[in-house]
């Protein structure tokens, strides 16, 4: 019988075989990652893979592994086999290869998509079927009537848009498109699969009317027998309210382990804990460097910037402490060395250390939830959940540079938080204490350094319904040494 360490030493070789690898996952997002970067443990007989992603470095144990040439396939489970999840290694070499094919098969998809629209709109005949320049992941198709007529149609074929990203592109182009000379078009379907369409129906009705009039959903059925296409309805913003609010349990308080005291009492003044279902982060002024996290019993810790992470030991315990130094010397606004990765990296997460440990800077009327801001619920979380000393709820949106789906990214938190509060869901989870959330909808404040708001920012805003009551807080750029509130727009008034 091949033993636990022999089939750990096996997959390290194989790893070892390539300087860099594509993690390809069930998603389909693609993350490369180099060998030096992977960690293989076997412990108790059990084999844990460690690997970074998105979410910053992750730890699952291994159920299967197969080899089919130079592609690995990796089954992995975690939190005692709840969550489960399957990763393909493929050499960097070969995802070039892969590239191609991946552009290939999109075009492929567009003109299905294409030949569904047309099938199920006999009057109409199809002018132009590409996908779109950068990133390929869109499909944009033109199709005409017998009047002459054109309507542009927008679809995501790698199926890893969100939402916003397919929202405000829609939008943007549309306005492109109303402005040629020849053939303007002012009418676009966003086409999306059955699956992923409802999201996107109900952040479209939180545009105003002018804009849901101009912009229409469609659903599609591509991979049905029969293939399926249909328009949805427009919803309002109060058909928003009808659905179920997501369950929000947060704990009554949380308890940092023994580890993260150890390492908090190190610079307390600087260094927080973010909790999750993970276990705990550890960040230098919002930069994560640490993470603890209980492991067959015992606490478990790993450190290190981004994806150069290492076990925490009693022989580590003093490279941890080199590398507080270079943050204290590197991660303050008065460095000298400004170019320095460690000042450069997560400034937003900066930014949200800095209003956590002190809100009023932005505004003097707010008072922070002390678990919710603490505790992530989820991968989508708000940056900031306040409350204005009237009981108005306010969601926070920090940015530190320009990000074209800021403000549908707010307008979406809104709808969930806001459906939360309707149903009574803050008030249960003790989100506030025993302080009252009044009965009013939720306030949205985009936060961002004055040159770091997106140019289409005031525009996006213009397409957004009045029920959502949006503000413009514009920061000083030196916002690291003296954060200060320079101008706020109300777009509601």
């Amino acid at each position: 019988m091949v033993s636990s360490e022999d089939i750990a030493a096996r997959l390290s070789a194989l790893v070892d075989e390539h300087f860099e690898w594509l993690f390809i996952h069930d998603s389909g997002k693609t993350f490369p990652v180099q060998k030096s970067e992977i960690e293989i443990l076997c412990e108790e007989k059990k084999i844990f893979f460690g690997f970074p992603g998105e979410k910053g470095f992750r730890a699952w144990r291994i159920e299967e592994f197969s080899v089919a040439g130079e592609e690995i396939r990796l089954d992995l489970a975690a939190d005692f086999g709840r969550a489960k999840e399957t990763i393909n290694l493929i050499p960097r070499a070969s995802a070039r290869e892969l590239s191609l094919n991946i552009e290939r098969s999109r075009l492929v998809k567009a003109n299905e998509i294409a030949a569904i629209i047309i099938e199920y709109n006999v009057h109409t005949r199809l002018v132009r079927v590409a996908l779109n320049k950068g990133n390929g992941r869109l499909a944009q198709i033109f199709i005409e009537d017998l009047a002459g007529v054109q309507t542009a149609v927008l679809s995501d074929v790698s199926e890893i848009s969100t939402p916003e990203t397919l929202l405000t592109t829609a939008i943007l182009w549309l306005e492109k498109l109303l402005q040629r000379r020849k053939k303007p078009i002012d009418e676009l379907w966003i086409v999306s699969e059955k699956k992923y369409v409802r999201n996107l129906q109900k952040l479209h009705g939180l545009l105003n009317q002018k804009a849901k009039a101009r912009i229409k959903i469609i659903e599609i059925s591509s991979n049905a027998v029969t293939p399926k296409i249909r328009e949805l309805t427009s919803l309002k913003v109060s058909d928003l309210w009808r659905g179920k609010a997501k369950k929000l349990i947060l704990p009554a308080e949380v308890e940092k382990s023994e580890t993260a005291q150890a390492i908090i009492a190190l610079s307390p003044d600087k260094i927080d804990v973010i909790f999750s279902k993970q276990g705990e982060t550890l960040r230098f002024l919002g930069l994560p460097f640490a993470r603890v996290r209980r492991m067959l019993g015992r606490e478990r810790a790993w450190f290190g910037i981004d994806h150069k992470r290492r076990p925490l030991t009693d022989k580590s315990w003093s490279e941890l402490l080199q590398l507080l130094e270079q943050l204290d010397t590197y991660r303050r606004p008065d460095t000298a060395g400004k170019r320095h990765d460690l000042y450069r990296l997560s400034p937003e997460s900066w930014l949200e250390a800095i209003l956590r440990r002190n809100i009023k800077l932005l505004d003097a009327n707010l008072i922070l939830s002390p678990i919710y801001n603490q505790f992530r619920t989820s991968a989508d979380k708000i940056d900031l959940l306040a409350l204005r000393k009237d009981g108005r709820l306010v969601i926070i949106e920090l940015k530190t540079s320009p990000d074209r789906e800021m403000l549908f990214q707010a307008a979406d938190y809104w709808r969930k938080i806001e459906l939360q509060r309707r149903r009574g869901e803050l008030k249960k989870a003790r989100a506030f204490g025993d302080l009252e959330i009044i009965d009013k909808p939720a306030l949205v404040y985009t936060v961002a350094p004055a040159l770091s708001f997106h140019r289409e920012f005031e525009y996006f805003a213009k397409m957004l319904s009045k029920e959502v009551d949006l503000w413009r807080f514009e920061l000083h750029e030196n916002w690291r040494e003296d954060l200060k509130v320079i101008a706020r727009k109300n777009y509601n008034r």
